[in-house]
């Protein structure tokens, strides 16, 4: 047991320090350590705790809490948190200090800039593993680049979400899908 936490904690303070844009921004890495390397759940669990993470309130970085409790009960729930929060808070207070003396810098408008496309990458890059890990196909795909247009382009997300559902419950009705 007290591998598993520690191997928790190893895998959740490195992403910690790594989650530039917040959560979504390491979901890849995190379904490869938890899945792939060290085989905690299936691919498709993942995406359920996923899930559950977003519907639940608060940050979606709390499938942390549930990777751990899948992984080591109670216990590893309260290494995945930590894990995934004290390296980063630590960081950010360090970081803020010298950050607010900076005031408008071009060492802190470089910085700015480096990372916001790091930061879009990385969420990116966690889509891509919840969609493969969910087994998505072309209608998936399809759906979120359509999705992905409509924001972009100012639609309201409730809007977005209620065509979708509409949509898809149209197409189980029809047979076009599987329940």
């Amino acid at each position: 047991m007290a591998e598993r936490l520690l191997a928790l904690l190893m895998v959740f303070a490195p992403l910690s320090l790594v989650s530039l844009g917040g959560g979504p921004s390491i979901f890849a890495e995190m379904q490869r350590q938890a899945v792939d390397v060290h085989g905690w759940m299936s691919a498709g669990q993942f995406t359920d705790l996923f899930a559950i993470s977003r519907a639940a309130p608060g940050p979606g970085s709390l499938i942390c809490v549930l990777v751990g409790w899948q992984a080591a009960g109670f216990l590893g729930a309260l290494a995945g948190a930590l894990g995934l929060y004290v390296p980063s808070s630590c960081l950010l207070l360090a970081i803020g200090h010298w950050w607010r003396r900076r005031g408008d810098s071009p060492v802190r408008r470089v910085i700015e800039r480096g990372l916001a496309p790091v930061a879009v990458g990385l969420i990116f890059a966690g889509v891509y593993a919840l969609l493969r890990a969910d087994g998505a196909g072309w209608m998936e795909i399809t759906t979120l680049a359509l999705c992905t247009i409509a924001l972009l382009r100012g639609a309201s997300p409730y809007a977005v979400m209620a065509v979708v559902a509409l949509l898809y419950a149209g197409l189980q009705q029809a047979g076009a899908i599987g329940r």
